[in-house]
């Protein structure tokens, strides 16, 4: 540690470990007493006000959901229940670091999150437009996020920061490699595909469960734009995504995507040869195909923004019966993570407000609170187990048990974890021509990093294949060898050997 300070918590605790969350075994889940990361999530949340921390730029419009496929033996959740079925729905897209005022026509990640106003309550899906994340761990959320956003000197965005991360980051490859190419600058929110990313699960009628994948196909077809192309659209139109998908639907042109599933029987998670919660993994279409579900379609406007757009809250903690969770250690952090933003945000009774209220009825025992404008439940019981009729439990909605098994520790989530074949595999599968547009946003977005830190950049595209490394470093006129040298030791040693003073 030498004479740097110790991390410590608000309160002044010390703190041992700030990579890793506490799990119960190496998958997890994750242990509420792990109170760090909690502190971690709920400060970070209220970092800003008012806009969302994350994805605050947006653009959204309603739709309805229409069955297409029987998936009945997988799942008992009713919005699947028959052919032809519809429920309406509402897709807010965002770009994910960009303030506000950004411009839609910036390379970063789109957010795609789906609310069902279902009969059983709302279901939300909130994915992104790529099928992995940055990070596995939730503790490694905050600081990524802050890689994203201004310098706390220059208020400026920082190639450095976010490459010093990501370098120091090896599970963030997959990511990067998306975003870095031709699909990190979508030509519109309508030509981008829809991923959960993380995994989530099916109950069918006999309690079985199933490990999934959503995937939104859209069926307007992928289209990007080169970074020469984005700088003319940004100087014309800040706002090009949300007229584009604004002006289909007011003309007709209603937008569809093809909704899928990859679906893992429950004791096969056990053997695959990858961890399937880790959210930097894809499950590889070989193994889990697609099964389409249905269509969604975007057919209305918002009548005002602020109140159909800006006020939607969506939360992965929104399931109905049939639809759950996984072990997935990010998934569950955002459970507690999003609910507890909108609270902070819009105010704790922000699930009665127009756009984020069911279709179904909402019987609670929430009562009071800051912008309480309905009848606050008038004089009934507000307390739970009563005598005087009011809403109670039903056990025919509890899940089958999931079974967990583990020390309770905070677990080295790099150990014995490939983050390379993965990025390496996507690489090979691009043509010549994406490959180059790969290595030249790359070299784009470099500038200005220190040559440590793009040494240490460079070591992790090598070993994820040999040419990737190669074809980045000749555009940053850096030298291969040295590179493939340096990717001969351990990511401790790499770590130490291209940090400041070394």
């Amino acid at each position: 540690m030498g004479s740097r300070k110790q991390l410590t918590t608000a309160h002044g605790n010390p703190i041992g470990d700030n990579q890793n969350s506490l799990t119960a075994g190496a998958r997890g889940p994750l242990l509420m007493q792990d109170y760090q990361l909690l502190e971690k999530m709920a400060t970070f949340n209220r970092e800003r006000v008012p806009e969302r921390v994350v994805h605050a730029k947006g653009s959204g419009a309603y739709g309805k959901f229409t069955v297409t496929n029987d998936v009945s033996r997988y799942t008992k959740a009713k919005i699947f229940s028959q052919l032809g079925k519809q429920t309406d729905c509402l897709l807010r897209f965002s770009t994910v670091a960009g303030e506000r005022g950004a411009a839609d026509a910036e390379r970063d990640v789109r957010g795609f999150a789906v609310k069902f106003y279902t009969e059983e309550g709302n279901w939300d899906m909130v994915g992104n437009n790529t099928p992995v994340f940055f990070v596995r761990d939730p503790y490694k959320f905050g600081d990524f996020i802050h890689t994203q956003k201004r310098d706390p000197t220059t208020n400026m965005r920082s190639n450095t920061s976010m490459r010093d991360f990501w370098s120091l980051s090896p599970e963030s490859l997959h990511q990067v490699t998306i975003l870095m190419s031709d699909r990190g600058l979508p030509q519109g929110y309508r030509f981008v595909n829809g991923y959960s990313s993380h995994t989530y699960s099916f109950i069918n009628a006999d309690d079985e469960r199933f490990w999934i994948k959503f995937h939104f196909k859209t069926m307007q077809g992928i289209r990007t734009w080169t970074y020469a192309q984005a700088g003319q659209i940004i100087g014309g139109d800040r706002e090009s995504s949300q007229r584009d998908r604004f002006e289909a639907i007011e003309r007709g042109d209603f937008p569809k995507w093809r909704v899928c599933v990859q679906i893992m029987p429950e004791a096969e998670a056990d053997t695959y040869h990858l961890n399937p919660f880790d959210l930097t993994k894809v499950w590889p279409h070989g193994d889990y195909p697609l099964t389409e579900i249905g269509i969604m379609e975007l057919n209305r406007n918002p009548e005002n923004y602020f109140a159909d757009i800006e006020q939607a809250a969506f939360e992965p903690s929104n399931i109905v019966p049939g639809i759950s969770f996984s072990p997935d250690k990010m998934l569950q952090a955002r459970i507690m993570s999003y609910a507890d933003a909108h609270r902070y945000r819009i105010g704790v009774n922000y699930a009665a407000l127009p756009a984020n209220q069911a279709q179904c009825p909402v019987h609670s025992y929430h009562r009071d609170g800051k912008l309480r404008f309905d009848g606050n439940y008038g004089g009934a019981v507000n307390y739970e187990p009563n005598s005087m009729g009011g809403p109670a439990e039903d056990h025919r909605f509890n899940e089958p048990p999931l079974k967990v098994s583990g020390d309770a520790d905070r677990y080295n989530h790099r150990d014995g974890n490939d983050d390379y074949t993965q990025p390496g595999n996507l690489f090979r599968l691009m043509s010549d021509g994406q490959k180059a547009q790969l290595f030249s946003n790359i070299a784009e977005a470099m500038d200005g990093v220190p040559e440590r830190i793009k040494a240490r950049q460079l070591v992790h595209f090598y070993r994820a294949d040999p040419e990737y490394g190669r074809g980045v470093a000749e555009l940053l006129d850096l030298n291969i060898e040295e590179i493939a040298a340096l990717a001969e030791n351990s990511l401790e040693d790499l770590f130490a050997m291209t940090s400041e003073g070394n």
